[in-house]
């Protein structure tokens, strides 16, 4: 099984790339939504969690961990051994289905050790104008709010400095489909899932 790990920053298109590769018979693996299950569902992050912030609830976690780096590091030191847990139980799942292509995203791959759990890195770019309006637009966040979110993330020139391949989230949803295309067949990984036959007339 071949493992691509997708990192980007937020309001990218990070999560658009995920989805075209999904399209492409990928397995994906999303550390965010495994993180908003565990702060939602397990009782022991649960409890850890609100012992340190007095809350569970995203939005008021998000005012906090996203104005003090401190209280961010406290939050991921909960939240990330848990979501590499689960990502490497659902690669090995994967791998035990024979499953030819899998997906990690996660938006610190670089600082995780689930970096080394993939085959190719892949980074979603944009300009930083585009990502300031995206995040406005589909979260609702204040200027203030969505540049705090990205002063906590590496920078993107690390990021692409780190990668196999880069895809420019900042084109049209047709440019980017045809980069993670180009990309997957550059990297001789093909579509996971072949492509169903046209239709037959009875």
């Amino acid at each position: 099984m071949k493992v691509i790990g997708l990192t980007g920053n937020i309001g990218c298109g990070k999560s658009t790339v995920a989805r075209m590769l999904g399209d492409l018979g990928a397995a994906v693996i999303d550390a965010d939504g495994l993180a908003r299950q565990l702060r939602h569902n397990d009782a022991d992050v649960r409890a850890a969690i609100e012992r340190r912030f007095g809350t569970t609830e995203a939005l008021a976690l998000g005012r906090i961990v996203f104005h003090d780096r401190a209280a961010l590091r406290d939050l991921e030191a909960i939240l990330h051994p848990r979501v590499r847990d689960e990502v490497r139980a659902r690669l090995a799942e994967l791998e035990i289905g024979e499953v030819p292509l899998a997906v990690v995203e996660v938006i610190k791959l670089l600082e995780s050790p689930l970096a080394d759990a993939c085959d190719a890195i892949w980074v979603v770019r944009c300009a930083p104008a585009d990502a300031l309006a995206r995040l406005a637009a589909s979260r609702g966040m204040s200027e203030e709010e969505a540049r705090a979110r990205l002063a906590n993330q590496s920078s993107q020139d690390e990021k692409i400095a780190a990668a196999d391949v880069v895809i420019d989230g900042s084109l049209s949803l047709d440019a980017t489909r045809a980069q993670v295309e180009a990309a997957i067949a550059a990297l001789g990984l093909g579509p996971a899932v072949p492509p169903a036959p046209p239709d037959r007339e009875p």
